[in-house]
Order: C-alpha cells, then structure tokens, then sequence
C-alpha cells in the first residue's frame, strides 16, 4: 500500500493583494510541510483572489500575478502543491492550477468549463483549457482540476479517472448561499461513485464584496462516505492520508514526485461538525460583513437604532464582526418613535456594549415640513402623504452619512430583502450607507436569526419586545408595516418563488396563493428595480440575490414577469 498525505489550505485570500496571498501560501506551506503532507492545494485563483473581475483585463495584472507565483511556487519547497493562478498563452488568460514540486513549476492544468450564470461571469475572461492531464504526485495517480469541472458528470474527471488517477484534486472559489455545504457534499460523493476515485475538494473562505466564501473543504473516499472536512468560515488546514494500493505510474502521466520515503504516523480522521441552519447563515453575514470592511479599509461603522428587528440583528452582526468597541449606534427619535422603541434601542446598545448617540430629528422635520408646504401644496394640493412620511427617514439618511463624513467611518444600511424586493425603503432614506449586511435576508428569517442570536450567547442581546412587537417604520401614528404589505410569512414565499425560482403570477396562485395579492407583490418588485440599483452591496446568503444574481433591466415592457 502507499500513502497520499494530502492537505487542502483553506485559505481568506484578498482580490489583488498579491504579496498578501504569497505570504499565505507560504505560511501555509510551511505547516503542510511540518505534518509530512505529499501534495497541499490551495484555492481556486489562490494568486489574484477571486473572483479578481476586470482586473483580469489589465495586462499588468496579469504579468504581476505570474510573477507572484514564481514567488508562491519557491515558498513550496520539500512537498508538491497545487496552487490557482492566471495562465496565459497566445489564444488569451485562463484560470489554471499549477502543480509545483520543491519550490518549481512542474505542469501546468487549465480549467475546462466556464461557469456564466448567477454570479459567475468567467467566459468574459477565460479561455477553454482542453487537456484532462494525469500526474504522479507521492507516486500516486492525481487528476487536477477546478471548481466547476466536477460539477458535472463528464470530462474533466471521467476522463482523468479513466487514464488511471486514482485521487482527484479540486479546487474551488464556491461562494456560500444556505445550503449549499450539503448540495457541494452530494455532488461530490456522486463524482466519487461514479469514478472510483478518491476527491479532495479545497474551497476558499472569507468575503469578497457581495460574496462569502464558507470553506468546509472536505476529502470523499471511492464510496462517496466523507472521509474529512475542514472547519466553515475560518482558514484551516485539513490533513488527510489517503491509502492505496501501489500501482506502476502509466505511460502518459506527467511525473511530479515520487513515493515519501520517511515514516510517518498516521494522521487521524478530522471531520468537523457541521452547523444548525440559523447558526450557518449568521455565520455568513459576520464574515461578509467583517471581510468587507477589512478588505476596504474600514475598523469603525455606524448603525442607526430604531428599536426595531432589522437594526437590532445588523448590530449585533456588526459587533460579532468587529468588537463592540467598533460599532456606534445613533438613534433618531421623531415625533412618531414611540417610547418603547426609544428604550429598546438604548436597551440592545447597553446589552451590546456599543455606545450609544442620540440625535433627535424633530427640528429639522418641522423645518423641512414648513418649507416644503407651499410647494407640496401648489404641485399636488392632497393630503399628506407617503412623501411627507419619507422626509424623516431622509432626514436620518442625511444625519448618519454626515456623522459618517465627519469621522471617515461606514454606515451600515439596515434594509432586508423583503424590503428591498418591494421597495419598501426609502431611497436617499434608510437605504443610505456603504453596506447593507441583511440586504438578502427575508424578514422572516430575520426573527429566526435574532431569536438565534439570543440563544447562541452567554446571555441575550435584542430585547424580547424588539422581537415580539409588530414591525412598523414609526413615519405616522399607528402604522403598521401590514397597512402597506400583507403578513411576512405570506410575502416572503412569493418573493421566494417568483425572484428565486422565477416562476409567474399564475403558477404562483397555483401554490394557493391569492391572486391579487400576488399580482400586487410582483408589480412592486418590478417597479422597484431601479430603488435596488441604487442600493449598497450587501451579504448573499439566498440562491439569487439581487445585483449578482437577478439582473432584470429597469426600462422594458415584457408583460410575462
């Protein structure tokens, strides 16, 4: 028998901070090196980060990356390694793994399928690699290849199995959307059946603009049992031996390395637990939230408080993401915030630790409702309405990103999806700020997190009443956010099947759906795409959010939707 030690490096690489990824690949080479590991491969894209977007379009880039590399490769002495870099020749760039030995470039394996749909954009970038190359790594047959390639049944993999490798090596950039850690495992356990094969699958970690990275890198025997995985949501290194009987490497395979000649104990099994569904994507909105602002420069945010649900969880968000010693929050009181939510702001900002800042806006209300009398009354002579209402939220708007101007520190936006789907915000509104962490969390799901969040501590954060209280935006006496949208559980399954699953107003009313209703929610998700193109990136944590995902015009006149 021989003895494969492998290791995937989960690595939180940054986009374009080339010295920043070597020096990662490096420290993690070096622990490699120190478990007696054969072969350690690292993300998809370990160089630029990914996904690296139009930089790719800049021939500079693309010269400083390969020279990265170089640098990457020399770091990865005494053991093979698989590293994600940009390849290019003649035809263009591709996204392409190099398979290194004792600190040279051994070979070279270009991705062959090009994701482009949902977030994925690589046909704008990529060329089509065409070669399914076997290598020998520790004297083992190793097929190489990336992300998408194992997705579906076929070449790269069946043809790799079918030349003889023995063990597939597949690194992947494969952001986060709930669920997708057991659809990733399924998948994999199939390739694994279907080909005999041993997969050893490395994901990356961390956030990047809207996308999180979960990790769980994971490593699947030939009966598609799970054999390891990583930790979710933090670097790790994941050893694994993998047993096989010895077998004369076969004509065609490229020689990387031989069999490890040293004695080595044997590594035990390490298969870390896997998390409640609540717990998973509150995970995922406190690294995307904590990444973004790292990799952009930022340390300290801002919150507006208002007592409510969704302020309420974005704090607390903020302060599992950055210490509570980083998070400012600022409460606005108008003439229409009750007391209750003026207490339950200053209660979640106590229980929080975060210090507190009340701005009442009354003044600045009265005088904007003064100056604007004439004019309202002359262009449209009604009753007060939506428009009147709207001014305190741009009032709070305009407070916060002063506040944010004078100290050089990012709001962060409080919005849901469910919100944001239908234009409920206000635009200029409570829509200002640099990042909108629960934008792609429907309200529902809202109160689970927070009810989550309360359970998962030493002690509960958000008060009870934030949690229990009907939603209002306090813009009028006795308002209700049911006055203008029917109840969340009802809302948020037609926002699921018609911007999730794109289904139309007729199959949805087919589900049991009221069909006024459901025409009603989907007139206010079209008219309201241009509200969202204005809206800050946020968390995706759903199967299509929208920006990355859904990208419908603003002006069209298709009446199928």
């Amino acid at each position: 028998m021989s003895t494969l030690r492998v290791g995937l490096a989960q690595l939180n690489t940054t986009v374009g901070d080339l010295d920043g990824n070597v020096s990662l690949v490096a420290d993690f080479a070096a622990r490699a090196r120190e478990a007696g590991v054969d072969v350690v491969a690292f993300p998809e894209l370990t160089i630029t980060g990914y996904p690296p977007e139009d930089l790719l379009l800049r021939p500079r880039f693309i010269e400083d990356a390969r020279r990265a590399l170089d640098a990457a490769a020399a770091a990865c002495t005494g053991l093979s390694a698989v590293i994600g870099f940009v390849d290019t020749d003649e035809a263009g760039i591709y996204n392409a793994a190099a398979i290194v030995h004792d600190g040279r470039l051994a070979a070279t394996y270009r991705k062959q399928r090009l994701p482009n749909y949902g977030v994925f954009d690589e046909m704008r970038y990529f060329v089509v690699g065409e070669e399914c190359p076997v290598y020998t790594i520790g004297g083992v047959a190793v097929g190489v290849n990336i992300c998408e390639d194992i997705w579906f049944p076929g070449d790269p993999a069946e043809e790799q199995a079918a030349a003889g490798a023995k063990v597939v090596i597949n690194i992947n950039g494969s952001p986060y959307y709930a669920g997708k850690y057991a659809e990733r495992q399924e998948m994999l356990a199939r390739r694994a059946r279907d080909y005999g094969v041993w997969v050893c699958y490395t994901n990356q970690v961390g956030g990047q603009d809207e996308l999180v990275f979960d990790g769980g890198s994971m490593v699947l025997d030939p009966s598609g049992e799970l054999a390891a995985r990583a930790v979710m949501f933090g670097e790790d290194l994941l050893v694994c031996d993998i047993d096989l009987p010895d077998v004369t490497p076969a004509a065609g395979h490229t020689f990387v390395s031989g069999p490890t000649a040293a004695d080595r104990p044997p590594v035990k099994p390490r298969v870390e637990p896997s998390a409640s569904f609540e717990a998973e994507v509150y995970q995922a909105l406190v690294t995307g939230t904590r990444d973004y602002l790292r990799k952009t420069g930022f340390s300290k945010v801002l919150v507006a408080l208002s007592g409510g649900i969704d302020s309420s969880l974005v704090a607390a968000v903020a302060v599992d993401a950055l210490g509570a010693e980083n998070v400012v929050g600022i409460g606005m009181p108008s003439r229409y915030s009750s007391e209750g939510s003026i207490k339950d702001a200053q209660d979640l900002a106590d229980n929080l630790g975060v210090r507190f800042l009340v701005v009442p806006i009354e003044s600045a209300h009265s005088a904007y409702l003064s100056m604007l009398e004439r004019p309202f009354a002359e262009l449209d002579g009604g009753e007060a309405g939506t428009a009147e209402e709207n001014i305190q939220s741009r009032i709070r708007g305009n407070v916060i990103m002063a506040l944010s101007n004078k100290v050089g520190w990012i709001v962060l936006t409080t919005g849901n999806k469910s919100e944001f789907a239908t234009g409920y915000a206000t635009l200029y509104g409570d829509m200002s700020g640099g990042y909108a962490v629960i934008k792609d969390v429907p309200k529902t799901l809202v109160y689970r997190l927070a009810r989550y969040r309360n359970s998962a501590g030493e002690r509960p954060v958000i008060p009870e009443s934030v949690i229990t209280k009907p939603p209002s935006a306090e813009l009028k006496p006795g308002q209700l956010d049911q006055d203008t949208l029917p109840p969340y559980e009802v809302l948020d399954a037609i926002i699921e099947e018609y911007v999730e699953n794109d289904l139309g107003v007729a199959e949805i009313v087919a589900m049991g759906h009221d069909e006024a209703t459901v025409e009603r929610i989907v007139r206010m998700i079209n008219v309201n795409e241009y509200k969202r193109r204005q809206s800050p990136p946020g968390v995706k944590i759903t199967p299509k959010a929208f920006g990355r995902d859904r990208r419908l015009p603003i002006a069209h006149r298709y009446k199928g939707l």
